[in-house]
């Protein structure tokens, strides 16, 4: 990947590993989101349709990349929703760790029109990495399936 916007698969034995780029750390949230959803289906078929609302924190900023991912694939399981598209307004420090708020569009996942590729049990912290290499921030996330 020779940009720093958009998503990669890398090798992994047995997990999703990928990597997300971003300008900023907002961008790099909305790529990570996509290539997790990605894994689930193909996102090019969802329709954002439906929108949801997702506000939280975390102790660190790993933290708060997982509890981004964590929490979209809550509403994904509780709400069987497949998202296509991510806008997260801010990713900020504050006193006792960094908080995010940012909205995903998307559907009702439905077998006819969508494909099942593989199910997303979590969101881990094996090889997690978040860096900023120049003016491009990147991270790397393995979900556990």
């Amino acid at each position: 990947m020779s940009t720093c916007s958009g998503f990669k698969f890398l090798e992994h034995t047995a997990d999703v590993y990928f990597e997300a780029r971003g300008r900023f750390l907002e961008e790099l949230f909305e790529y990570a989101a996509l290539a997790m959803f990605e894994t689930m289906t193909n996102t090019k078929d969802i329709k954002p349709l439906s929108r949801v609302e997702v506000k939280d924190k975390g102790f660190d900023l790993e933290n708060a990349l997982y509890r981004w991912l964590e929490d979209l694939l809550i509403i994904h399981e509780t709400k069987n929703m497949v998202f296509s598209k991510f806008k997260v307004h801010y990713v900020r420090k504050v006193n006792d760790g960094y908080e995010f708020y940012g909205e995903a569009w998307g559907e009702e996942f439905d077998e006819s029109r969508h494909e099942s590729k593989v199910v997303v049990k979590a969101v881990t912290y094996s090889l997690m990495e978040i860096k900023k290499e120049n003016d491009c921030w990147i991270c790397r996330v393995v979900l556990d399936i």
